[in-house]
Parts: C-alpha cells; structure tokens; sequence
C-alpha cells in the first residue's frame, strides 16, 4: 500500500526533471511523460505561505489589466488566489461582472441563491434554511461544492466575497486539488485509477418533508474534462450524506485522502477573510471553521458566493505550461 510522504512536499519541489512537453492530457494516468512534465512544472515555486496567495487591488469593481493578470497567474499556479481590496463591492450582482472578467459566465442556480445565482451565506432564522449548515455558525468540513450536482453540472470555478466576518473565528482552509492527485498518484497510481471510477462515490438523494429536492447522485471523485484536460474533483468529508463503492482499493483511497487532509501539508493554507476581500478559485478543496457572530452588524458573518460551470480563463493546464 503506497502511501505520502507530507515532509517529502517542500523537497519535492527542488527535484529536477528531465521530461520533453507533450500537449497531451497529463492526468490520464496511462500518460507518464505529460504526467512528469506537468508535475515538474506545478511543483516549481509552489507557494509556501497564505501570504503568496494574496494580491492587493484598489478597486474590485473596476480591475485594471495589471491587476486581473496578477489574480490570473496566481490562479494559473494554485487554482486559487485571495485578492484585497481597497474599495467595497458596489452591489452583490456586481460580483458577476467581475467574475465575468475572468470567463465566468455560467452561473449555477442552486438552492437558497438569489435569482442571478448568488448566494448570501449569512446567520438564518429559518430552520429549513438553518438546516444548511452554510447558513449556520457549525463549522463545514473538507469539500469542493457542488459535489451533489449532476455529473452535466459541475462546479469549475467559484468565488467567496467577504462583506463582514464574525466576531470571531469562520477561517476558510485551502487545498489545491491538483496537489492532492499529484502526492496520491505518487503514492500509488492505483489511487487514483480507485478514484476516477464512474460508480466510486454516491451522495444519497435530499429529502425533506417526504418530498425529493435532489436526487442521488453517484459519479468519480477525480474526472478529466475531456475538452480542456483540467483536473476536477468532487469529494465529501461528511459522514451522513456519503456511499463509497464497497472495495479495497477504494477504501485504501478514502483513507489516504483523508490522512491528507488531516495532516500538517505545506500546501494547506488557512485564511480569515477580512471586509472586501475574496476568494476565487477553481472550486478547490475547501473547509471552514464554526464562528461566532457579534452583537454588532460589522460583526455579523456575511459572505456572497457564486459557483460557476466554467473554468477561471487562462489557467488550464495547457495556459501552465
């Protein structure tokens, strides 16, 4: 049984290797040469700190080109970047206009989201809505969204905007998944091949009051968009709402993903969003911690987040090379 080494990451990245560019899809597991290529390149600076993930704008409303390619490179590297801004979001719809800056144009219209899409992830009084436990002081444990959707409605891309935070407490935990495939397929390739099976995890159908709001939706966990190559990732750590396909290979998977997550990986970034700043990612993996609001409204969490079907331009795994 393979298994990842978490201190060997940071060394990993200082270790040359000699691989020719194929535009070929680098995360087919039978293509070793692109593989190598790809990892050799992901791996090369990779960043080490939160800090390297932030880039400071003036006015999100308005980036200027120096500023979006900053956001876009950042991206390029880690499927993630955290900007700052100096100036407030104008409105929350303003949010599609910047995110329509980097290709984001389809937005998924999930439940509790607003009509343009967008959902504000606050405190609720309701107790269908309070259910959620986004909408909860609860802490949210390691997931990409979207994991629920249908295999046609994937979530590629998605933003976390922050119009106030908690009086304490609510930090975001992020974890690139391209990382994840690399240290796993290094570990044992049989992994990954577990992972990417049609049947491998099954989120169980949402009912509520009798009545069926979601079907189930069974589908891999590591897939390969077949237009663009990229890599993309749907996963749980939840207990309640998982089925993982009966198998030992699987099973070895689960729980070598899951020690990841678990443990002290360099590339696991931490990061408590201040007013009007923002998370913009290739729907990477991600977690939150419980909060607790303030009694007053500057100290009551407020988050606006979209989810898109797209991909951030300019940061496919072709753009990287």
């Amino acid at each position: 049984m393979g298994t990842v080494n978490i201190k060997s990451f940071s060394e990993l990245k200082h270790v040359s290797c000699q691989t020719p560019k194929h535009h070929m899809k680098p995360f087919e597991l039978a293509n070793t040469w692109a593989y190598q290529h790809w990892r050799e390149q992901k791996l090369d600076a990779y960043p080490n700190h939160v800090t390297e993930l932030v880039v400071d704008v003036n006015d999100i409303n308005c980036l200027t080109p120096i500023e979006r390619a900053a956001l876009q490179r950042c991206c390029r590297k880690t499927n993630m970047v955290i900007y700052r801004s100096q100036q407030a979001l104008v409105a929350k719809d303003g949010l599609q206009v910047v995110c329509a800056s980097f290709g984001l144009n389809r937005l998924d219209k999930n439940l509790y989201a607003d009509q343009e899409g967008i959902s504000a992830l606050q405190v609720s009084t309701q107790q269908r809505k309070y259910d959620y436990i986004p909408y909860s002081e609860n802490a949210i444990k390691w997931h990409t969204d979207g994991y629920y959707n249908e295999l046609d409605a994937k979530i590629r891309a998605m933003v976390l905007h922050c119009v106030s935070p908690a009086r304490q407490g609510g930090e975001n935990t992020l974890l690139d998944h391209e990382v994840v495939y690399l240290l796993m397929r290094d570990a044992n390739p049989g992994y990954i091949a577990a992972l990417m099976q049609a049947d491998v995890m099954t989120i169980p159908a949402n009912i509520e009051d009798g009545k069926e709001i979601r079907a189930a939706q069974t589908g891999p966990v590591f897939s390969i968009d077949q237009l663009s190559g990229d890599l993309q990732m749907r996963y749980t750590s939840r207990t309640r709402s998982i089925h993982w396909k009966r198998d030992n290979m699987v099973q070895s998977a689960v729980r070598c993903l899951e020690d990841l997550l678990m443990s002290d990986l360099p590339a696991i970034f931490t990061y408590r969003l201040s007013p009007n700043e923002g998370i913009l990612s290739n729907n990477v993996l991600h977690s939150r911690t419980a909060f607790k609001n303030g009694p007053h409204a500057t100290e009551q969490r407020l988050i606006y987040r979209a989810r898109y079907y797209d991909r951030i331009r300019g940061t496919s795994v072709f753009d990287a090379q």
